[in-house]
């Protein structure tokens, strides 16, 4: 007899301190496409979260180290980023590039290179990013794109999709129905391993 098929783990990180903020309604969305899409999602937001900056003692790095060596609430993360099939980083562009609170996250996954990223490797990543200006060049937010891209080509963690939208006001983006659609289409497709 065999049991029913283990559902997907979704991962969504969010960096907005704002509640109602942009980024965060767009991952609200994904969230609600991968739960639909019949996934286990779990939401953390960054601004909730007591992380630290790396400390570059490469503690991570020795034999037999069991990750980082600082207790923060990356140690939360840690092991939800080992057991996800699949996850979402959501957050705004306020000074040319991802929100401090998503870099330090960012930051933080040099702990999982003891192994060669194999914590990463394979998952499927999914972007949301929100900006102030019409322009994603001129606000900033094609450089955050491409720190994405790169990070995530270098770990091997193929990126599923990228959602990103001008919206400055908090619950501004509600109106813009074609990103609301993308980024719950970008849920279903991270809970379908797509």
């Amino acid at each position: 007899m065999k049991g029913k098929p283990n559902k997907r783990k979704v991962l969504v990180i969010t960096g907005s301190p704002r509640p109602e903020g942009n980024s965060t309604l767009l991952a609200g969305e994904a969230a609600k496409g991968a739960r639909q899409a019949g996934a286990e999602v779990t939401v953390f937001n960054l601004a909730g979260l007591k992380i630290n900056p790396c400390r570059a003692c490469e503690g991570c790095r020795k034999r037999g180290a069991a990750g980082c060596v600082q207790k923060d609430d990356m140690r939360k993360l840690y092991p939800r980023l080992k057991e996800t099939d699949s996850l979402l980083i959501a957050g705004p562009v306020y000074w040319f590039t991802m929100c401090g609170q998503v870099k330090l996250f960012m930051d933080r996954l040099y702990a999982l290179g003891a192994d060669n990223y194999a914590a990463l490797r394979g998952k499927r990543v999914g972007i949301i990013l929100t900006y102030a200006d019409a322009d994603s060049f001129a606000s900033g937010a094609v450089n955050a794109l491409r720190a994405f891209q790169d990070a995530f080509a270098y770990v091997g963690a193929p990126i599923a999709g990228m959602v990103y939208a001008s919206a400055g006001k908090a619950g501004e983006v509600r109106k813009n129905a074609a990103a609301m659609k993308d980024a719950l289409e970008l849920g279903r497709g991270l809970a379908a391993g797509k």
